[in-house]
C-alpha cells in the first residue's frame, strides 16, 4: 500500500524544501523549526488544561495535565513527547494529549523531561520515571485512581515510557497497568530492514536518527545499556501489557515489531498493529489525516480496555 495520499503531498513540499546537512545543523535550529510548525495544530478542547512545575531531586521540571469530562477519580496516563531526546515539548504534543484525555477518558500527564545535549542520557530516563513516581505519590491531590495508572509516548518518548516500566519492575516501584508505545525508539533499528527500506524521504530519516543519538548519547557504548534499548534487555517478563503501533513507512517499523515479540516472549500481553499507509511521527498527523486518527483512536481503546481490566 502506498503512503497515505494527505501524508504524500505533506512529504513532497518538505522534500523539495532545501535542507541544511545534518552535520551543520544545531539542536536549536532543529527545535526553531519544530517551534514554527506548531501553528499548523489543530486542538480540540478538553474539559482542564493546567500547567505545573514539579519538585525532582536537584531540579524542576514542567508538566501539564489534561482533566476529561467526568468524576474523580479517574485513570491516568503518563505522556512522555517524542523527538529523539533533543527536541519537543510538552506544547509539540499538546494536540495529542487532548486527544488521549478525550478519547481514552483519562488523566493524561505530559512530562517535559530534560533534553540532551544540554543533559545527556540517562538525564530523561531520571526525568521519566521520577516523574511517575511524582505522579503516584500526589494521586489523591490529582484525582487518579493508583490502580489504573499507565504510561505511553511516540519514538523517543515511547522509549522513556517503557523505560520507567522497566524501572518500577527492577526497583518495585509504582505499579503500571499498561503502556500505549506509538512507535517507539525501542533499540538497535540498524540491525532491521526498515532502517534501509525507509532511510530516508519519509520525515524520519537514518540520518537524523543518528544525529539525535549523537547528543543524546555519552559514547557509542549507550546504545547497548536497556535503558536506552530496551529490547536488550532480558528482565522483562512481569512487564505491564502493552499497546504498539507502528508504520510501514517508518525506520523504526521493524524494531518496534521485534519489540512487540520480545515482549510476547516473555509472557506480556501485546497488542501491536502495523498501519501500512502511515508514516513516522502519524500521531502529529492526525487533526488532518483521518486514517492518522483512527490508529490514535485505536490505541486510546486498547488503553481504555487495559483501564477497565
Amino acid at each position: 500500500m502506498p503512503v497515505n495520499p494527505k501524508i504524500q503531498y505533506f512529504l513532497e513540499q518538505m522534500n523539495a524544501m532545501p535542507a541544511m546537512p545534518m552535520e551543520q545543523l544545531t539542536p536549536e535550529a532543529m527545535r526553531s523549526t519544530e517551534n514554527s510548525q506548531l501553528v499548523a495544530q489543530q486542538k480540540e478542547p478538553v474539559e482542564k488544561v493546567e500547567d505545573r512545575t514539579i519538585p525532582l531531586a536537584g531540579r524542576d521540571i514542567p508538566i501539564r495535565i489534561y482533566t476529561p469530562a467526568g468524576q474523580t477519580p479517574f485513570p491516568a496516563l503518563v505522556f512522555y513527547h517524542g523527538g529523539g531526546w533533543v527536541v519537543g515539548s510538552i506544547e509539540s504534543h499538546d494536540a495529542i494529549c487532548r486527544e488521549l484525555a478525550n478519547l481514552a477518558s483519562c488523566m493524561v500527564v505530559s512530562v517535559e523531561y530534560r533534553l540532551a545535549p544540554e543533559h545527556k542520557f540517562p538525564a530523561a530516563v531520571e526525568d521519566a520515571y521520577e516523574a511517575l513516581e511524582w505522579v503516584v505519590s500526589q494521586a489523591d491531590e490529582l484525582g487518579i485512581d493508583t490502580d489504573r495508572i499507565a504510561v505511553g509516548g511516540d519514538s523517543a518518548g515511547g522509549n522513556l515510557a517503557t523505560v520507567a516500566c522497566l524501572i518500577a519492575k527492577e526497583r518495585s516501584g509504582p505499579r503500571v497497568v499498561h503502556q500505549l508505545l506509538l512507535y517507539p525508539s525501542a533499540g538497535p533499528a540498524a540491525d532491521y530492514p526498515s532502517m534501509t527500506e525507509n532511510a530516508e524521504g519519509y520525515l524520519l530519516t537514518r540520518d537524523m536518527m543518528g544525529w539525535f543519538q549523537r547528543h543524546y548519547l555519552n559514547s557509542p557504548e549507550d546504545r547497548h545499556h536497556p535503558y536506552l534499548s530496551p529490547i536488550l534487555s532480558d528482565e522483562l517478563e512481569g512487564m505491564p501489557s502493552a499497546t504498539i503501533l507502528t508504520a510501514q513507512y517508518d525506520p523504526l517499523r521493524d524494531v518496534g515489531t521485534a519489540y512487540a515479540e520480545k515482549l510476547q516472549s516473555h509472557g506480556v500481553e501485546v497488542f501491536h498493529k502495523n498501519y501500512d499507509d502511515l508514516i513516522h511521527g502519524f500521531a502529529n498527523f492526525s487533526s488532518f489525516v483521518p486514517e492518522a486518527r483512527d490508529a490514535v483512536a485505536e490505541g486510546a481503546s486498547e488503553l481504555k480496555k487495559a483501564f477497565e481490566q
